[in-house]
């Protein structure tokens, strides 16, 4: 059992699109379905949802800091909760529990796509399932997904085109902090400082600075494609209005 938790684990490695790789995805999916059938539940049930939600985040994230002092691992160079799903992983957890609308646009746009995106093309190496580190990454990154799905189905939270614009500037405002606790520490959070040595998509992009705007723009893409399902919403309610005043 213990090299199911060990730093150098000689089980099957990570295999992308393999199929625990798959399964966890559709888990995840599954989770979301499921959960909004709770939408005219009671609100005893949905509190209880919201903290379950919660401590799942959490626990999740916390056993990593721990998993990773335990053998070593942690340093401020890469394990502070700085990176977008990391910090995102601690806040929805308030979001859930105290219904914060703030918290829930950033989670909305960013924790959606930056957690898609990191379990899609996850950076797992050796620690293929079941190691804990496999388990833990889906748990974390994919229950952030979860608990923006679940506030908008089930708790009634949708974002506006002001979500959109103080997610897009806040995320700027961020980033620029980030590069100057990146050059004084000598970290690479959030990929600000320097492409990372590890293959990735950044490799088809101009060098350092210019593939940051190129970031951007994928950003904004992906922010208007989360936005699509609720500008064909509004447009359904004002085309349906202007009917019912022409009848």
């Amino acid at each position: 059992m213990s090299q199911y938790f060990a730093f150098n684990y000689s089980g099957p490695a990570f295999q992308l699109f393999g199929p625990a790789h798959i399964a966890a995805l559709l888990c995840i999916a599954a989770i979301c379905i499921l959960l909004a059938r709770f939408k005219n539940s009671s609100e005893k049930t949905k509190v209880a949802i919201r903290w379950t939600l919660a401590i799942i985040l959490w626990g999740a994230e916390a056993s990593w800091h721990i998993w990773a002092v335990y053998w070593g691992y942690w340093s401020p160079q890469f394990m502070l909760p700085l990176n977008v799903c990391s910090v995102l992983i601690w806040l929805s957890g308030f979001m859930l529990i105290f219904r914060i609308f703030q918290i829930y646009e950033f989670a909305y746009f960013l924790g959606i796509s930056a957690c898609l995106n990191y379990l899609l093309t996850p950076d797992l190496g050796i620690y293929g399932f079941p190691h804990y580190r496999f388990i833990q990454i889906f748990i974390s990154h994919g229950f952030v997904i979860i608990a923006a799905v679940y506030m908008t189905a089930v708790e009634g939270f949708r974002p506006t085109w002001k979500s959109f614009w103080r997610v897009l500037a806040g995320t700027n405002v961020y980033m620029l902090i980030i590069y100057f606790i990146n050059t004084k520490l000598g970290s690479n959070y959030l990929l600000l400082n320097v492409k990372p040595g590890s293959p990735t998509v950044l490799d088809f992009m101009p060098p350092w600075p210019y593939y940051i705007i190129f970031l951007e723009l994928m950003g904004i893409g992906c922010f208007l494609v989360l936005y699509i399902p609720f500008i064909i919403k509004d447009w359904r309610v004002k085309r349906n209005s202007v009917q019912e005043s022409h009848n």
